[in-house]
């Protein structure tokens, strides 16, 4: 109750400020831009993010046209549709490194403020194939006289470093439980595997298929005229707009020009006249004489609780500022949601293409210790694999988008020996164990027919551990999920299919499911996130460190797609030079990780 006239003050408050500016607002009403300009770029995130109360400041401001996220532009273009005066949106698309669930989404909102009568006129300067049906979700599709449509298809690359390895005296030595669990092929083999090459063909396929229905609904072409022009690709401005790809080239400074808002007099060439800007959302809202107030609410909003488990799954604690979940972070930040009494609900976002057994399940026990007090809806758009799966698995169900990665149960565990390497510098050591499995994890031999039989009995414990785990949440036998697994990775779509997801959606509707769940009434909500990406970690040392199945199960197929998934791949970028490998071994041969 004590917050209640402290509501009713700012309320108050807000009511004054635009009642005292209505007058100028009415006065530059007749100035009123008939297109708004808005700029996409990079992956902003789905709803807004809470700024701290409290801040020394740091980071850059976005610039006024920037779409900060998807529920403040469909907020926006909600609020456009409804007034008269407005014609339509400019959307200047820029380096968008959206996945494809938020790509949908943002077709979806320009489809809905067509819908209400109005015009979308996209323009770019550069424009790769992923960005390309964004743009073709308007009505006009603009490109710059000197800009770029690398319209191509799509592409990935598998690497097999098994041969390389060997020249320089390192052998690899990895254990997998199940043929479709490839990751240690990237260390093992000669050569891409049959298997690791179909389950990449199936989600390009995937992917490809999309990009072509796309394209040839928005440009009203044949499926197979889209995939003569896909494989022309890329195109120069002047080819594009020949090929059909665009309706205009158009520099910006002559963008107001191209949409009718300046005319040019009689014996006046295009270029004499005066520059004029086409205005953002802000400057709209100055020509409204009453524009929408967010007036402080009596009774709060409901709460869903966001907790994202991204990046690579690991035991222990973590510093901020990369891309590791941490086991300490992740059971904080679902603790805190378990307690915050105004989350009525929790989201359990998952991108993670595995990681450590024994965090896995110990996270996997904090989802459902959570899931016994509220609903818990996990939902993944990018990765969810090998650990990251388990993880999700506590939740009451789970929600994919189309075509993320999903699946990969299996495990695997290894080490690297490095005698030959060693000999080739001119490094001797001698182990001397007391037990006949000490050595399992020195780098100086290779296992021993024991050491082997003991880790291959440990890989088989945990591979039936995980099918029971998936067994049991997604109520079927071991048998059924056995046949599912082996380290086979699915689409989203295709997992839905098999029963390793429940509902294919987007992160919105997952969000009201989960509060539906709740039995809260349908309605605006607020979202809290809790906990956050941990350090960067060198993969490399992750590996080198597995010959302990308690740090298994990396999705390999997310490696190939690192074009589709550069967030969750990131990490990895710095260790897949040959330089960084190189150094990093020899570092470790000569007893000095940290170089």
């Amino acid at each position: 109750m004590l917050r209640l006239p402290f509501i009713a003050l700012a309320n108050l408050l807000l009511l004054l400020r635009t009642l005292l500016g209505a007058p100028f607002r009415l006065f530059a009403a007749s100035h009123r831009p008939a297109y708004v300009r808005f700029r996409l770029a990079g992956d902003p995130p789905y709803r807004e993010q809470r700024k701290p109360r409290f801040s020394l400041g740091g980071g850059s401001r976005p610039e006024p046209a920037d779409v900060t996220s998807l529920e403040r532009f469909g907020e926006s273009l909600r609020l456009l549709a409804k007034d008269p005066k407005v014609k339509g949106i400019l959307l200047e698309v820029e380096e968008l490194g959206l996945p494809g669930a938020k790509r949908d989404a943002v077709v979806a909102l320009l489809a809905e403020f067509r819908a209400a009568g109005k015009r979308v006129v996209s323009w770019a300067v550069m424009v790769d194939t992923d960005t390309y049906p964004v743009l073709c979700a308007a009505d006009e599709v603009l490109l710059a006289p000197m800009g770029r449509l690398e319209l191509v298809g799509y592409s990935a690359e598998s690497t097999a470093l098994g041969e390389g390895l060997s020249r320089i005296g390192i052998r690899p030595q990895f254990i997998r439980r199940g043929d479709y669990k490839t990751a240690p092929e990237l260390f093992t083999h000669p050569a891409v595997s049959d298997i690791q090459r179909r389950t990449v063909e199936s989600f390009l396929d995937e992917r490809y298929a999309t990009l072509v229905d796309a394209v040839s609904v928005a440009r009203r072409k044949t499926p197979d005229e889209v995939k003569a022009l896909i494989d022309q690709g890329p195109y120069s401005g002047p080819r594009a707009k020949a090929m059909g790809l665009v309706d205009a080239l158009v520099d910006e400074a002559d963008l107001p020009l191209h949409l009718g808002l300046v005319k040019v007099e009689e014996g006046k060439a295009p270029e004499d006249v005066e520059d004029t800007e086409l205005e953002a959302l802000d400057t709209y809202l100055e020509t409204v004489p009453f524009p929408p107030v967010k007036w402080r609410r009596m009774k709060r909003k409901p709460r869903l609780a966001l907790v994202p488990v991204s990046g690579i799954i690991v035991p222990g604690k973590g510093n901020a500022g990369g891309r590791l979940a941490s086991t300490d972070a992740v059971v904080k930040a679902l603790r805190a949601a378990g307690r915050d009494k105004r989350s009525k609900a929790v989201l359990l976002y998952v991108n993670s293409p595995g990681g450590a057994a024994i965090a896995s399940e110990q996270i996997l026990e904090a989802v459902q210790r959570v899931a016994r007090k509220k609903p818990v809806i996990a939902y993944m758009d990018r990765v969810c694999a090998s650990a990251g799966y388990m993880v999700a698995l506590g939740a009451k169900e789970l929600w994919s988008a189309p075509h993320a990665v999903v699946g990969s149960i299996g495990v695997f565990a290894g080490k690297f020996d490095t005698s030959g390497l060693m000999n080739l510098l001119g490094i001797h050591k001698t182990l001397i164990t007391r037990g006949a499995n000490a050595g399992l994890l020195s780098f100086s031999r290779g296992f021993t027919d024991g050491e082997r039989a003991a880790l291959e009995a440990d890989i088989e414990e945990m591979y039936q551990s995980f099918l029971g785990h998936v067994a049991k949440a997604r109520g079927r036998t071991k048998e059924e999920i056995h046949a599912l697994a082996e380290g086979r990775v699915y689409s989203g779509l295709r997992a839905k299919d098999a029963g390793l997801v429940d509902k294919i959606g987007g992160f919105e509707e997952a969000c009201r499911y989960a509060l539906s769940l709740a039995k809260v009434a349908p309605g605006d909500f607020e979202l809290k996130t809790y906990g956050a990406a941990e350090r960067r970690m060198s993969v490399l040392r992750l590996l080198m460190g597995a010959a302990q199945p308690q740090t298994y199960s990396l999705c390999s197929v997310s490696w190939s797609l690192a074009g589709q998934e550069r967030e969750t791949l990131a990490s990895l970028a710095d260790e897949t030079r040959w330089g960084a490998w190189l150094r990093e071994l020899v570092r470790e041969a000569r007893g000095n990780p940290s170089g």
